[in-house]
């Protein structure tokens, strides 16, 4: 009898997580070199620009999934990485965006109990604060960096390297996403960052586990950035509670509502679960 060979699946561990940071520190390496050479050569500094800003988040991410199929992906396997893009049908989207949504309103909630203030807090959040600012004041480059860059870089490494490669090692779903969200959350770097991200990627994890497509997660993604950029482009502040005008907790039983209704849904009644191409 004629059986096909299973297909190799690359997987996730210690080497595979050494292979991202070596990739994401060459690539940052490499724009910095470039900017020494601008700076010797042309008497221009890049670094304060917001082409400068983009071309690092891309060549740390790139670098990144280079080093991880390069040095992981193919020598394990003999194929290079593969990423499952596929649309899904109308109603999955339907019942996604809700869920995504009441998440985001429970995460600012929970994310607004942390402190800002006091000998810890209080010092973290203004340079955190002051960081945010010096990135850049052009609303353009930060819808390109936020919107469209951010989703798809990050989504592919966090869902597709890592989470993925942990089910293909045999870990369950649940740890697999955990894993992978509280990665992303950490490498925020911020504790109020990290909690809306570790929430946020569980989410995000969820869907790609039963789509197995990255795009509903990048799409996600971005609608979670957007909403945030035009919080902060007109109140100046991420939150919807103050945007609204109205109490943090009306927003937390929005929240729990919107997410729960649409989590049953999305997880019993119409089950979506698509095999990897």
């Amino acid at each position: 009898m004629n059986q096909k060979s299973p297909i190799p699946q690359f997987n996730f561990d210690f080497e595979g997580a050494i292979a991202l940071i070596l990739g994401g520190i060459a690539g940052i390496t490499l724009i910095s070199f470039i900017n020494v050479a601008s700076v010797f050569g042309l008497n221009t500094n890049l670094q304060y620009g917001d082409l400068f800003l983009l071309l690092s988040n891309s060549a740390m991410f790139l670098g990144a999934i280079f080093f991880f199929d390069y040095f992981i992906c193919r020598r394990r396997t003999g194929k290079k990485l593969n990423f499952n893009f596929s649309p899904t049908n109308f109603m999955t989207y339907v019942l996604i965006f809700p869920m995504m949504l009441g998440m985001m309103f429970i995460a600012e909630f929970v994310t607004a109990q942390i402190p800002i203030t006091g000998p810890f807090f209080g010092k973290f959040y203004d340079y955190f604060s002051r960081l945010m600012e010096q990135m850049t004041s052009n609303p353009a480059t930060l819808i390109v960096l936020a919107v469209f860059m951010a989703p798809l870089f990050e989504e592919i490494i966090f869902r597709g390297i890592i989470m993925k490669g942990l089910l293909n090692k045999g870990v369950r779903p649940f740890y697999a996403i955990l894993i992978s969200s509280v990665t992303f959350g950490l490498v925020h770097g911020n504790p109020w960052q990290f909690v809306g991200a570790v929430m946020l990627g569980c989410v995000l994890g969820l869907v790609y586990y039963k789509t197995k497509s990255l795009l509903l997660p990048i799409l996600l993604h971005a609608f979670n950035n957007l909403c945030s950029s035009i919080l902060l482009f007109y109140t100046k502040s991420e939150s919807f509670a103050d945007a609204a005008k109205m109490s943090e907790w009306v927003f937390l039983g929005i929240g729990i509502v919107l997410f729960t209704t649409f989590y049953i849904l999305f997880t019993r009644k119409y089950r979506v679960h698509y095999q990897d191409q």
